[in-house]
């Protein structure tokens, strides 16, 4: 057997709850072992590796003795705060096994949508990489608020990935990858290898909610893979118990679904890539099918004239989402305009915007530069 070509760069690895616990209430240490294991060697390879983690409430629902997902947000970040201690103390004995440290990093939305946060938290992360560390990422459940709750740990490691311009990112989950259909329910499912482009008939294959201990679902990973497409990240979806499972993606292994973007990075820019995925959208802005033709596929900006429908209170300045006439996200970026105006130029030209608002004469809706298209 050849061996494979030498992998550069860095690689984030996100663990969900139900991966971690195997579908029980207790934290599988063997399991974390293993990982790290794969991880040592990885770093043998000169392959620096980030692991995003979830398990810190499930971990802490067993040391409080509550048997059930706790409903209201004070037990559940109570149960995070026990859960945490323990579960950064099993990746940093493991670790230590392997003769490497564990580096802690709890992370809030809060955090990275303040630019400078955003930076600050890229920094920290590498120091931890150059000092010889492996990051262990979560979000910080104990003062997170829904606002600027990540939702899932797929988009949190996502915007690990962006911050840091890695080279994969690898989601260990529950099941193969992506498949045509649910395999549970249809025999004649098939799991997709490659997927390119997320299109309609691609989102429709994903389910709904994860598992009972978990927050995501097929649905949260595919938010994730768009993402990584726009940044042109490669991302894998894999079965997170298959013996040796990263390093054979980072080895180039047929594993699960590879995500990944046939010509490579589109949107080099930090900022639009902070802008969208770290950013809270503050409203929707729906356009037209010229609009959303014109965005994709020519790298426009947005205009009025192609705005159809305003959705929420923003204000200039704000990142809004940008929605096709089906509901489809195709883009986020920075408005130029408050919610107010935004709807009374909507579907005017420029000229005509300008008798209406003299100071933003000329001014699009949202300008490229400043616009993370999906």
């Amino acid at each position: 057997m050849s061996m494979p070509e030498q992998f550069e760069g860095l690689v984030v690895v996100k663990l969900g709850t139900s991966t971690l616990t195997n579908g029980t209430q207790t934290i599988d240490q063997d399991y974390i072992a293993d990982l790290c294991k794969q991880v040592a060697q990885l770093r043998k390879e000169g392959v620096p590796v980030v692991i995003v983690t979830s398990g810190a409430a499930a971990a802490g629902r067993k040391r409080l003795g509550i048997e059930r997902r706790p409903s209201d947000i004070p037990t559940l970040q109570a149960c995070a705060a026990a859960g945490q201690a323990h579960l950064t103390e099993i990746y940093a004995t493991e670790l230590a096994q392997c003769g490497i440290a564990c580096g802690q990093v709890l992370l809030t939305r809060r955090d990275v949508v303040d630019r400078e946060g955003y930076l600050n938290a890229r920094n920290t992360l590498m120091r931890l990489l150059d000092l010889g560390a492996v990051p262990v990422v979560n979000e910080n459940d104990t003062v997170s608020v829904s606002e600027f709750a990540f939702g899932d740990n797929d988009m949190l490691g996502a915007i690990v990935a962006a911050l840091l311009g890695a080279s994969l990112y690898v989601i260990l989950s529950d099941v193969e990858g992506l498949y045509t259909a649910d395999p549970g329910k249809d025999p004649a499912a098939e799991l997709l290898h490659e997927v390119t482009v997320i299109d309609r008939r691609i989102a429709a294959m994903a389910g709904g909610a994860g598992s009972a201990v978990g927050t995501g679902g097929m649905a949260s990973k595919l938010r994730a893979a768009r993402c990584m497409l726009a940044a042109g990240i490669p991302l894998v979806i894999c079965q997170g118990r298959r013996p040796q499972v990263v390093v054979d993606v980072v080895h180039g292994g047929r594993v699960g679904t590879r995500f990944a973007n046939a010509d490579g990075p589109v949107h080099g820019s930090g900022r639009k890539l902070w802008i969208g995925l770290a950013e809270v959208p503050r409203g929707t802005i729906t356009v037209d099918a010229g609009a959303a033709c014109a965005l994709i596929h020519e790298g426009a900006s947005l205009l009025p004239v192609g705005v159809r429908r305003v959705v929420g209170v923003f204000a200039e300045g704000d990142v809004v989402s940008v929605e096709d006439a089906d509901g489809l996200e195709i883009a986020r970026g920075v408005v130029r305009y408050d919610s107010e105006d935004m709807d009374r130029v909507r579907g005017l030209k420029l000229d005509i915007v300008g008798r209406f608002l003299p100071d933003k004469e000329g001014q699009p809706a949202i300008h490229r530069d400043e616009m993370l298209v999906f």
